[in-house]
């Protein structure tokens, strides 16, 4: 029975941002970025996400341009 269970596979979570199909990830839409950061102001992993590669790549690079401009914060006090 252990076996079965190792076997099955989950099913794949669908990209959101192919979903909502968007243009592009901008960096200056710090609401919808925010979605993607923990409360530490981390960002979340792909595996967790769900995020398809090219999204989270381009996620990555807006939410640290957002950071740069201070849109974002690089951490959360305490």
């Amino acid at each position: 029975m252990a076996m079965e269970r190792e076997m099955t596979s989950r099913s794949r979570r669908a990209c959101r941002i192919c979903q909502e199909k968007k243009p592009t990830l901008d960096y200056k839409d710090a609401p919808s970025l925010k979605l993607y950061l923990t409360e530490r102001g981390k960002i979340i992993p792909r595996r967790i996400s769900g995020n398809c590669a090219g999204h989270q790549r381009a996620l990555t690079t807006a939410v640290k341009r957002a950071r740069q401009i201070a849109f974002l914060p690089f951490t959360c006090d305490r």
